[in-house]
């Protein structure tokens, strides 16, 4: 089962660091994560906007221009096959958004003041308190998430001391 981590930022870049921080975990085979989405709702217009980590439909194209590549190949038409494998590979990779639902994301973090934004980490597999540990080194004010009440209140503590005793990050509500 994997956990979800909804942490709320004062900043955009706060959020990026943490997101940049835990896919390079991912990279070191430290966690698993299944998505990992920074949300921001623009200072300007107050509009919701999703960062998500990894662009599904370019990973799919390329993947599927490889493989349609090396199956051109042993019919005689690798251009023919790149082209066609890209394509499915494109239509696929848009297909298989899993993780948190855009809809979800945007519905909690419609509380966020405008300039703020919230990371939201579905995590697959790590070794227990890894994530939180990493995540509370940032500060911030824990929207939702997925642990026990032990873990989220041990989560809480940690980010507030992170955070210097301050009485909140001020990014939701």
């Amino acid at each position: 089962m994997s956990d979800l981590f909804v942490v709320a930022y004062n900043d955009l870049a706060t959020a990026h660091q943490v997101r940049d921080r835990l896919v390079s975990m991912t990279r070191e085979h430290l966690v698993e994560l299944e998505d990992i989405v920074v949300v921001e709702r623009r200072e300007k217009d107050g509009k919701i906007k999703l960062h998500q980590a990894v662009n599904e439909t370019a990973a799919g194209a390329a993947g599927g221009a490889l493989w349609g590549g090396v199956i051109g190949m042993l019919f005689l038409v690798p251009f023919l096959g790149a082209a066609v494998g890209a394509a499915a590979g494109a239509a696929g990779g848009a297909l298989t958004d899993a993780g948190v639902n855009d809809d979800f994301m945007r519905e909690v973090s419609a509380n966020l003041r405008p300039g703020a934004a919230a990371v939201f980490a579905l995590v697959k597999q790590a070794p227990k308190g890894r994530v939180v540990s990493e995540i509370a080194q940032f500060g911030g004010q824990l929207v939702q998430t997925s642990l026990s009440h032990e873990e989220e209140e041990q989560l809480k503590e940690m980010a507030r001391a992170a955070r210097g005793g301050a009485s909140g990050a001020g990014a939701a509500g």
